[in-house]
């Protein structure tokens, strides 16, 4: 159970315009992190906008943006997380059931691309220890333009926040349809 309570749309008609903008983003769906995070208006607005920037607006590929987002989810034990993305939004963007066990241990798998394997050093890198070596951030240099760089920097620390902010607040797993 959620330790702070979930805001239902139909008491709240002042906010039927950001739940309509929010549900028209995601497939009509109104999870219950924006549930929660509706208590604070303008926090949803940022968290949505920030969100959607960070994996559509960017020069990252859709898988490699998966697997980072799964690994970060695996790292912090963000169930919610990890549930909301495989397979729903992972498989389309090439990310395979194997895939997402091999992250356990990704250094030891085979499955991933030298390229894979410098963004997953480096979100280990900045979910674990915070500072980056300079080993881990140079090794990105041969595979990413600093654009994507700072992108990938960005969505590492998005989702880094976004696993600890839905621990500590203990958000329930979705239901499956929820309108």
């Amino acid at each position: 159970m959620a330790r702070v309570s979930y805001v239902e749309p139909s008491r709240h008609p002042e906010l039927a315009e950001q739940v309509a903008r929010i549900r028209g983003a995601r497939r009509g769906n109104l999870i219950n992190v924006y549930r929660l995070l509706l208590h604070s208006p303008a926090l949803a607005d940022s968290w949505f906008a920030n969100n959607n920037a960070v994996r559509w607006n960017t020069q990252l590929d859709g898988r490699l943006r998966e697997l980072v987002i799964l690994r970060i989810a695996r790292l912090n034990g963000g169930t919610y997380v990890f549930n909301q993305h495989v397979p729903e939004l992972s498989r389309p963007e090439g990310v395979t059931d194997a895939d997402c066990a091999a992250l356990a241990d990704w250094r030891r798998s085979a499955t991933f691309s030298a390229r894979e394997q410098a963004a997953l050093a480096y979100a280990d890198a900045m979910t674990q220890e915070i500072a980056v070596s300079g080993m881990v951030f140079d090794a990105l240099k041969p595979h990413f333009s600093e654009r994507q760089i700072v992108e990938l920097t960005v969505l590492i620390g998005t989702y880094n926040m976004q696993t600890r902010v839905l621990r500590a607040l203990e958000i329930d797993p979705e239901p499956h349809h929820r309108k």
